[in-house]
């Protein structure tokens, strides 16, 4: 078995995200769900984007963002996610890449008349830093199995999917693909779920994924719960810890919670001010699968993750806008950790 020339490689949804403030008027003005992704149509999308203020645009969608942090923290880094030959889509192209990111996945072009363009997300920020996104996904639908791509696979030490993909039928059994490749070769899998109402549109695909394919899970509080159809968070650990060999559970502002068999580890939060709570969880990732190929102890990943998205939530955007790499490595205001070994 060869060793790895990259640390992560990503698959997710390739979009172009677009921030702007708004106030709880305006989502009330436009029946939006404070918190919540939806997905639209492409006339709602030209409407809502004509409609926001002033935004940030730059690569993003969810695995794309764990891999530019990830990078930021020196990871060897790559990403597949399907974007349009138009302008968002070299604009994207060219943002990952700029952040250091490995992006080999041929854009789509435009048959027989027909045209798909480049995935946005409008994302709203409202005073309480809730974020609510509204995402077209446009080019990201036609990610199937035909663009896993075994050899870029086959040199990432981890895989690392992202549970908003898993709604076009396509990107499940893209997912599968990719999964199989990976182990195949002897690499390790790891999935975030992403965000609970897409758990509860697929709970049962996600539960097989879990279950038959993934290594280490990444999951918020509502995610696992719902995963797992309860009420209780420690049930929803102890589910996860019997199906995968790392579970990484994070509570917003109670910090996380590692599972690796019947060893915890519980990392607190990093003080901070909170601004925008967009990309938190995928900094978090970023920042744990950034320590973990360099084989830190699991308490250590966590305080990288936790590091990560402090910085990330502490302004506007899912990008870091400082030097990530000396804030974290650096140790700067450790979260203390608790570990219960058993």
């Amino acid at each position: 078995m060869s060793e790895p020339t990259l640390d992560i490689l990503g698959i997710g949804n390739a979009i172009v995200d677009v921030l702007a403030r708004a106030d709880d008027a305006f989502l009330d003005a436009h029946n939006l769900a404070k918190g919540a992704m939806r997905l639209i149509g492409p006339e709602e999308a030209e409407a809502l984007y004509a409609a926001m203020g002033p935004g940030i645009e730059s690569s993003g969608g969810s695995a794309g963002n764990t891999c530019a942090v990830a990078a930021a923290l020196g990871a060897r880094v790559g990403f597949l996610g399907k974007v349009a030959d138009d302008a968002l889509g070299h604009a994207f192209a060219h943002d990952i890449r700029a952040a250091g990111v490995h992006f080999p996945t041929r854009p789509l072009r435009a048959k027989g008349g027909e045209y798909v363009p480049t995935a946005r997300c409008l994302i709203l920020v409202t005073p309480d830093a809730q974020r609510t996104m509204n995402t077209y996904l446009g080019a990201c639908v036609q990610f199937s199995a035909a663009d896993v791509i075994e050899e870029e696979v086959a040199r990432a030490r981890v895989l690392y999917m992202e549970g908003y993909l898993f709604d076009p039928p396509a990107a499940q059994a893209a997912f599968m693909e990719a999964s199989r490749i990976a182990h195949r070769h002897g690499r390790q899998v790891a999935l975030s779920l992403s965000d609970a109402f897409c758990v509860e549109r697929h709970r049962h695909a996600f539960q097989k994924l879990v279950r038959e394919e993934v290594d280490i899970l990444f999951a918020n509080e509502s995610e696992i719960l719902s995963l797992y159809e309860t009420d209780d968070f420690e049930e929803a650990a102890r589910q996860a810890s019997g199906e995968v060999a790392l579970a990484v559970l994070t509570r917003s502002a109670e910090g996380s919670v590692i599972v690796a068999g019947e060893d915890r580890h519980e990392v607190a939060a990093k003080a901070t001010r909170v601004v925008d709570t967009t990309g938190a969880g995928d900094a978090y990732a970023a920042g744990f699968l950034a320590a973990h190929a360099r084989g830190l102890p699991l308490p250590e990943c966590g305080r990288w993750g936790s590091a990560a998205a402090a910085e990330v939530i502490s302004h506007v955007g899912a990008r870091p806008q400082t030097d990530l790499r000396t804030l974290v490595v650096a140790g700067a205001g450790n979260p203390p950790v608790a570990s219960v070994l058993g």
